[in-house]
């Protein structure tokens, strides 16, 4: 199932843009508007890419697969400034410890800053990515309100820049889901079909029965010398919650082996 937000939900993530700086590689740019569209996210935003027409170029659309519609509404600006002019919290996103600029945090804070931020209904955040080979200058840091790190190895901590944005949307995504408490696992409409219904107790007392049964009948079991093992595979079956049809399936075996076992 689709996952509904309500007005206000879809809202704060409308008012959320993702900007890159530069960029030089038309697959970055259609990876980044797929990945943004996978965490509900689409307002992509590129300052002064190295290809005026990227947007149109085949990498680019190949790999924006599903997320064309994210990719044909990017905005293209020629300067940072521009692209901020609508922002009121920016996070400047890199792998280099810097001496001077704004105050450091990792993203998955930079993440729930966001989401208080954006209870303001009027407020905007930015994630700003630089380019995939020196990322961004200090100028462009000095225009954003935080640096923003994403926690990885020390001895090799670059990461692409498309993957570098998707690991933000996540973390952005997760962070405003948990706070609007809306469900972070898939769900369904439909009812559950009646055999995944939790088997009862005397459904599985008739299974211990039947399975001690099976287990003589194949000389697994001696009857005369039974030592623990059915109090153990009491324990082994009650841990495992068996559904109706679970309970089913294993009396069928039950009654192939005992089948089996009076032919030999």
């Amino acid at each position: 199932m689709t996952q509904t937000f309500s007005s206000e939900t879809a809202n704060a993530f409308a008012r959320v843009r993702f900007i890159m700086v530069r960029p030089s590689h038309p697959g970055n740019v259609g990876a980044a508007a797929r990945a943004i569209k996978t965490m509900g996210f689409h307002d992509l935003c590129l300052v002064a890419p190295r290809f005026p027409d990227v947007l149109d170029l085949p990498e680019a659309q190949s790999l924006a697969s599903g997320a064309t519609d994210v990719l044909a509404a990017v905005t293209i600006v020629p300067t940072l400034h521009e692209a901020l002019a609508p922002v009121t919290m920016a996070f400047a996103l890199t792998a280099r410890a810097r001496m001077i600029g704004p105050p450091p945090c990792d993203i998955r804070v930079a993440a729930d800053i966001s989401c208080n931020h954006l209870r303001q209904s009027n407020n905007k955040v930015a994630i700003v990515l630089g380019t995939e080979r020196s990322g961004l200058t200090n100028d462009d840091i000095a225009l954003c309100q935080r640096i923003c790190h994403i926690p990885a190895n020390p001895d090799y901590s670059s990461l692409n820049v498309a993957q570098a944005l998707q690991l933000a949307a996540w973390e952005l995504r997760y962070a405003l889901v948990v706070a609007a408490t809306l469900p972070l696992l898939p769900v369904t409409d439909g009812q559950a079909e009646a055999g995944s219904e939790p088997a009862t107790s005397g459904k599985i007392q008739a299974l211990m029965t039947h399975w001690e049964q099976a287990m003589v009948a194949v000389g697994f079991l001696d009857p005369e010398h039974p030592k623990k093992l059915m109090p153990r595979m009491r324990h082994l079956f009650g841990r495992n919650a068996l559904s109706q049809d679970e309970v089913d399936m294993l009396r069928g075996l039950c009654t192939a082996m005992i089948k089996t076992a009076r032919k030999q």
